[in-house]
């Protein structure tokens, strides 16, 4: 099946699962619970651990409530990330914020309704043919990712930026944690249920940190082509320190180590090859 056809299928499944999970009565929580879900997103993070699960023989049937589980995680950071308190954002993928479309309050709730329901999820998710114990290290992997080592922590580093520090060493500290975490974290996790070697979960870790980093600031160079990011907004943005050229030889970079760490580990998925090339800079043709 071609690249994108596959892509497609599995967003499809992952629409109809991630709306299961949240059915039930109208609350206004659960209203604002869905709203952020269905408000827009490629789903990324939840279909590159289905790629690399079912990459090394997992079925669908048990990856798809830590694919789900991941994807709420993901979701309960956008809502607080746009929050006065936080980034103060009033659109998001087009679309009014949580916070500006329900209020701040029940935002902050839906936030942690999501950040919940993705670990009720993962607590309730089938065991891996490697049983119990493979689980459980996979759900402290995710933990982790979200929490105060990882996610937390990036966001924090991101309200305390010193725009004086700008460099590629401050913004990959701020940006593994922040943004590659999540989707590092979701590759990985495909592949551990599945019991691949060790080798090969090396090489996905590092495979998923070039492919976040080279997401993060793609979106960095997309922001000030929408002049989203002015002379007076200190937000990180590497794009802006090394110009676009710079930039989109970084992203390419980025992006090409992460195609050879999986070669180099006989990880010959075109799948996981094709995130990355989707992602790439092609050479500008001369005038």
């Amino acid at each position: 099946m071609e690249p994108i056809k596959y892509l497609e299928k599995k967003k499809t499944c992952l629409e109809e699962a991630l709306a299961s999970y949240l059915a039930g009565d109208d609350s206004r929580v659960l209203a604002a619970m869905r709203y952020a879900v269905f408000s827009g997103g490629k789903r990324i993070r939840p279909i590159l651990l289905l790629v690399s699960g079912e990459y090394f023989g997992l079925t669908e049937k048990i990856l798809l409530p830590y694919a789900c589980a991941i994807e709420y995680i993901h979701n309960y950071s956008l809502i607080h990330d746009d929050l006065p308190a936080m980034d103060n954002d009033d659109v998001r993928r087009g679309q009014p914020t949580c916070h500006r479309k329900f209020g701040e309050a029940l935002a902050l709730l839906a936030g942690d309704g999501l950040l919940s329901l993705a670990f009720q999820i993962l607590l309730a998710a089938p065991w891996p043919p490697g049983g119990p114990r493979l689980k459980e290290k996979v759900c402290h992997d995710i933990a982790r990712a979200a929490g105060p080592a990882g996610m937390i922590d990036g966001q924090w580093l991101d309200l305390s930026f010193d725009p004086a520090e700008t460099n590629i060493k401050t913004y990959e500290e701020l940006a593994k944690k922040k943004t590659a975490g999540l989707i590092r974290v979701s590759v990985v996790s495909g592949a551990k249920l599945a019991s691949a070697s060790q080798l090969q979960i090396k090489a996905l870790d590092s495979y998923g940190t070039s492919l976040g980093l080279a997401w993060q600031l793609r979106d960095d160079l997309e922001d000030i082509k929408q002049d989203k990011v002015s002379a007076g907004n200190f937000r990180p943005n590497l794009a802006r320190y090394l110009g676009p050229q710079k930039t989109k030889a970084q992203v390419n970079k980025w992006l090409n180590q992460a195609i050879e760490t999986i070669r180099k580990a006989d990880i010959n998925s075109c799948l996981l090859e094709y995130f990355a090339t989707q992602l790439e800079f092609l050479p500008e043709r001369e005038s």
